[in-house]
């Protein structure tokens, strides 16, 4: 039976458990407080879901059970040989093989010819916005990360987001300009198309 690499919470999971054993809950938090959840979906489900399929997969093992007052027992997971071995396999092609992904916005810019021009513009400038509104809260949470004196290396991810964003409102800026002039390719049909 193969582990499929198709859900990025295992990945999570798998790198948390080659730093110490954790149990689920202990995870998520962890999770939290490194801000991982900016870029890894996680809820307690999905979590409990995975656990369970890397513990079938022997990718980790349940190498303790906590019990602390009235609550109930928790397992504590541990990672095995072969979990180490699959994290850094799946690493590996992570970074290194570019994966055709399908962004939503793509899609619907993709498309934006079947909107008038005017909609288009308007809502390509509340994208800008938007995407401003990320930059800034973005930059307050790399200072307050370095501020804590973790390395850059800690949140790397969050550098790289960074990047994606100033070019994603570069080309926001760009194409709300030629659009509002006219000079995007296409424009004189697109305006006639919508008359």
């Amino acid at each position: 039976m193969t582990f499929k690499r198709t859900n990025p919470l295992a990945l999570a999971v798998l790198a948390l458990l080659s730093e110490r054993p954790m149990h689920p809950y202990e995870m998520a938090q962890t999770m939290r407080e490194r801000h991982q959840e900016e870029v890894i979906k996680l809820n307690y489900g999905s979590l409990y879901t995975v656990v369970d399929s890397l513990h079938k997969h022997e990718l980790i093992t349940a190498s303790a059970v906590q019990k602390a007052g009235n609550r109930p027992e928790r397992t504590v997971y541990s990672v095995t040989e072969a979990g180490t071995a699959e994290l850094h396999d799946w690493l590996r092609e992570l970074i290194a093989v570019p994966a055709r992904e399908y962004p939503r916005f793509e899609a619907g810019i993709s498309l934006v010819g079947l909107l008038p021009p005017e909609d288009a513009l308007t809502l390509v400038r509340q994208r800008e916005a938007a995407v401003a509104e990320q930059l800034t809260a973005l930059a307050v949470l790399l200072e307050r990360l370095a501020g804590m004196g973790l390395p850059q290396l800690a949140w790397i991810e969050l550098d790289y987001r960074m990047a994606m964003l100033r070019a994603e409102r570069a080309w926001l800026s760009w194409f709300a300009a030629a659009t509002a002039d006219g000079t995007v390719g296409g424009h004189d049909s697109w305006e006639e198309r919508h008359r």
